[in-house]
């Protein structure tokens, strides 16, 4: 069955290439309503599919979510092994749906640490939508941005140290083919849910000239009506670059280039 929203945004230009979501609210939304906090994971879920399909629906190539941070590792074990199941029977049911939809999913973040069994339908995903060409999604799974960067200055390190490339050849464009993001474009717009006011180790890198969009809105009650709100926010807005407006001949609505 082909994805199909009911709404979108007022203008269809001007619509971000690259948007990336932090998920957040999950659980005092549950908690609002005198459940667990799994309950609140569980209903997340719909969200997310909320999301892709808007995104299909809308023409944006890429989409990025923030599911499990190298931080959330010190929650409650019983809460990180549920999250594991929530996450295998989405892909696993989804996954035909994913395809038809022309949906790739691709993981990034460090394998190590994860269970055999989630990255076995990680790989799984990524394999049978190897070819899909309308909707990249990215699952930032046991993800940091810190670690990132640092992951990826000890790969030019070592490059450097085997005579491949020298110090000076190092710039913008080198570093960033060797972060999980080299296939994409860096975002154009983050969304926040929840209402709170920071990046939490997300992209560090690839943010530098993301517009920023925070909601208060709890992430299982972020449905298309609010992705059309932080879309139509995001058409408002003047993109620079360090430039000023009147160099702007007409928008810019591509990422920065390096």
């Amino acid at each position: 069955m082909k994805y199909k929203v009911d709404v979108r945004p007022n203008h269809s230009e001007n619509m971000p290439r690259h948007v990336a979501i932090i998920m957040d609210g999950n659980g005092r939304w549950a908690k609002k309503r005198y459940k667990n906090r799994v309950f609140g994971h569980r209903v997340g879920v719909e969200a997310v599919k909320k999301a892709i399909k808007c995104c299909v629906e809308w023409g944006i190539p890429y989409l990025t979510l923030y599911a499990f941070s190298k931080e959330n590792w010190q929650r409650p074990h019983s809460e990180i092994q549920a999250l594991w199941g929530i996450l295998k029977r989405f892909l696993r049911k989804e996954l035909p749906e994913l395809i038809e939809n022309g949906v790739k999913v691709k993981h990034i973040g460090d394998r190590d640490g994860l269970p055999a069994d989630v990255l076995d339908v990680l790989d799984e995903a990524f394999d049978k939508t190897r070819n899909c060409k309308k909707l990249y999604v990215q699952l930032a799974l046991n993800y940091g941005g810190r670690h990132e960067i640092v992951n990826a200055a000890r790969k030019l390190a070592t490059m450097v140290q085997r005579g491949e490339i020298t110090p000076e050849d190092i710039d913008l464009k080198l570093f960033a083919e060797n972060l999980h993001t080299r296939d994409v474009p860096d975002p154009d717009l983050l969304i926040r849910t929840s209402g709170e006011c920071r990046v939490s180790n997300f992209l560090l890198w690839q943010i530098a000239y993301t517009e920023l969009y925070i909601t208060d809105v709890l992430w299982p009650d972020f449905d298309e009506r609010e992705f059309v709100k932080a879309i139509e926010d995001y058409q408002r807005r003047e993109r620079r670059f360090g430039k000023i407006s009147e160099q702007l001949e007409i928008p810019v609505t591509c990422s920065a280039p390096y």
